[in-house]
């Protein structure tokens, strides 16, 4: 997947929603385009305005750091955009060919982290990938997010349960907060990994069912999620409070482990405990769910 139409949108994007005002800059009659134009961008950067130009193009091959950092303030990203701006750089360069074969490897969640995953019983825990599936899961996990495991055998994708599911509406508290997240966490990835042909699929697969889903990668906002506390709606429990710690793993490429609590003497722990007692007495998902493949079912 070319990134030059990532990296024009995307620039273009970020110079529309900056007022002359914002920037600094005097404003003379009346103007025709919103936000900055071109040749203020430039400017602004310390470069001539062919040279912006060919950026907002798509062309970021062979840009110095000292041009996407001067951009970067020129257009007043934030800590995530400057870095969604490095990578899209990144992967403007040489060999292609070379990446894309290197992307088809899926990486495996180790036995090592998923007997870690299965020994939290009393905690919800996932191992998730940069593409939001799932890899794994223990059994209070899958019971928590049983909505969107219920079509799926070698587990599931966060961004399809979010705009394919109905109830994941009910589901997320915030919902719209939390869709946001997933579509700006999918923009990130595909930045730093524009020939990931899954990502790629998954995209597209959103982007034809989910008019929501479309609207919002149009955006192209880029989002890191730092929330701590998320509330949920479980069909059997009631609303639950959770804190959710997310840890990377540093030998493993894009995985990470979610990780959810509640704190003690909450009415979470409560919901907690009883969801756990359930699945434990109906004996679901009992092994923790590991798939070196997602399900192709749509969830």
């Amino acid at each position: 997947m070319d990134n030059r139409d990532a990296v024009s949108a995307f620039l273009r994007s970020r110079r529309e929603r900056i007022t002359p005002e914002q920037a600094g800059l005097p404003v003379y009659g009346q103007r025709r385009v919103p936000g900055l134009r071109r040749g203020e961008v430039a400017a602004l950067a310390g470069v001539s305005v062919e040279y912006y130009t060919r950026l907002e193009r798509g062309n970021l091959k062979g840009v110095s750091d000292s041009v996407l950092d001067a951009l970067a303030q020129a257009l007043r990203l934030d800590d995530t955009e400057r870095m969604y701006l490095y990578d899209l750089a990144r992967a403007a360069g040489p060999a292609p060919r070379a990446r894309a074969r290197q992307r088809e490897v899926r990486p495996a969640v180790r036995p090592s982290v998923a007997r870690i995953v299965e020994g939290m019983p009393e905690l919800p825990a996932f191992v998730m990938n940069n593409r939001l599936d799932t890899l794994a899961a223990n059994s209070l996990g899958r019971s928590l997010y049983s909505q969107m495991y219920a079509d799926s055998t070698c587990g599931a994708n966060v961004a399809r349960f979010a705009f394919l599911e109905p109830a994941a509406r009910r589901f997320y508290a915030d919902w719209e907060r939390m869709a946001r997240f997933a579509v700006g966490a999918l923009r990130i990835e595909a930045g730093k990994n524009p020939y990931d042909r899954e990502l790629s699929n998954l995209i597209g697969e959103l982007s034809t069912r989910s008019d929501d889903f479309r609207v919002m990668w149009g955006s192209h906002d880029v989002h890191v999620f730092r929330e701590s506390t998320k509330r949920l709606n479980h069909p059997l429990v009631g609303v639950l409070e959770l804190d959710q710690e997310t840890l990377s793993l540093p030998d493993e490429t894009g995985l990470s482990v979610v990780v959810y609590s509640a704190p003690p003497g909450t009415a979470a722990e409560d919901s907690l405990k009883l969801l756990a007692s359930w699945s434990a007495t109906t004996g679901q998902d009992q092994h923790t769910e590991s798939a070196s493949e997602p399900s192709d079912r749509h969830l």
